[in-house]
């Protein structure tokens, strides 16, 4: 299993902020190479602000879900309808309304 960082609520990536059934994802952050829950996560535990992934690195693999611990590609999560294609579990489609934080549009 990878290292998560955070402040987490179970081993499938929930944390304090975010912690509904569906949110199983971890991020890999650009900045840090540190995989944490969400964006609040990381600005509680870093020392430094988030850089968003360019468009060019969307071939990276930088999203894990919680529950399979498959790492995909920001792109395969971003095309990929809010669900693991590994595990076939659900994904928070909220996430959506914040994703400019992580990765540019």
């Amino acid at each position: 299993m990878k290292k998560i960082k955070g402040s987490l609520l179970d081993e499938q990536t929930r944390c304090v902020h975010y912690h509904s059934e569906k949110d199983i994802i971890a991020i890999k952050f650009k900045c840090c190479g540190h995989y944490y829950p969400c964006y609040q996560c990381h600005q509680e535990h870093e020392d430094h602000p988030i850089k968003v992934w360019s468009k060019e690195n969307y071939n990276e693999k930088a999203i894990l879900c919680g529950v399979c611990q498959s790492e995909l590609r920001i792109d395969d999560y971003l095309r990929g309808g809010y669900f693991c294609p590994n595990c076939g579990s659900l994904f928070n489609e909220g996430c959506k309304h914040h994703s400019s934080i992580y990765f540019e549009e």
